[in-house]
């Protein structure tokens, strides 16, 4: 590969609304089922969790990370439960063009769970509860450079990473990494590549498609809003 020097070592995907799209309706469910752990769970008052929700999110990357920055407790499995183990996964489906619970059910819904080496997702960047160590999500450049790290990777020019958020393509790229964003043609900031569905990647990057000159063959991570799916070679 002439532009870059070298194959794709691996592939870094992020998972909602990147390897399934957005009008599936799985990220709706799941802003309602945190809007109501907010309200049911931690008392704040109805009038203010849309816009707390939303403003948090923008901030940290997460509302979780979000929340427990502003000093809220709770246990993360429980949020997780409540959050992910009510979401419509009946509405994804098997996808023959691409052949730590939400991801691995997802993946599953999807049938992917065999594509990928891999699951980073916000337990794994954040192992301690301890609330008053530093919370690492995306869009932060840190949590770039931790998940490089547990995914082993050598060499972050090696690695593609898919996303449909602008604000993480922009991180992902201040860490080395080369980028696609997934959901529209146009270019943003710190895309490398560009493109309306994850369907469309063979056409337009036909590199990872090639073999290698030792002959191996490309391997999968995931990465949601809290978790990452790796494919490495």
């Amino acid at each position: 590969m002439d532009e870059f020097g070298a194959k794709y070592e691996c592939l870094f995907f992020d998972m909602d609304d990147t390897l399934y799209p957005l009008s599936i309706g799985i990220n709706l469910a799941c802003r309602n089922n945190i809007q109501e752990f907010m309200l049911n769970q931690l008392g704040i008052e109805e009038s203010e969790v849309p816009k707390m929700c939303l403003d948090l999110y923008k901030e940290y990357g997460t509302t979780m990370a979000g929340l427990k920055v502003m000093g809220y407790e709770f246990d993360n499995d429980e949020f997780y439960e409540y959050v992910h183990g009510r979401l419509p996964y009946e509405k994804l489906e098997p996808d023959p063009i691409l052949h730590k619970a939400h991801a691995t059910r997802a993946l599953h819904r999807l049938g992917l769970e065999d594509c990928f080496e891999g699951i980073i997702c916000f337990t794994t960047l954040n192992p301690s509860s301890d609330s008053n160590s530093q919370i690492l999500c995306k869009p932060s450049i840190q949590a770039f450079e931790a998940a490089i790290r547990i995914a082993d990777i050598v060499d972050p020019c090696k690695t593609m990473f898919f996303d449909d958020s602008v604000s993480n393509i922009a991180s992902a790229k201040a860490t080395g990494l080369k980028t696609l964003f997934v959901g529209d043609s146009m270019l943003v900031q710190g895309a490398d590549y560009a493109l309306n569905s994850i369907h469309n990647i063979k056409e337009a990057i036909p590199d990872l498609w090639e073999d290698n000159k030792d002959d191996k063959k490309l391997e999968p991570i995931v990465q949601q809003a809290a978790v990452a799916t790796m494919v490495q070679a």
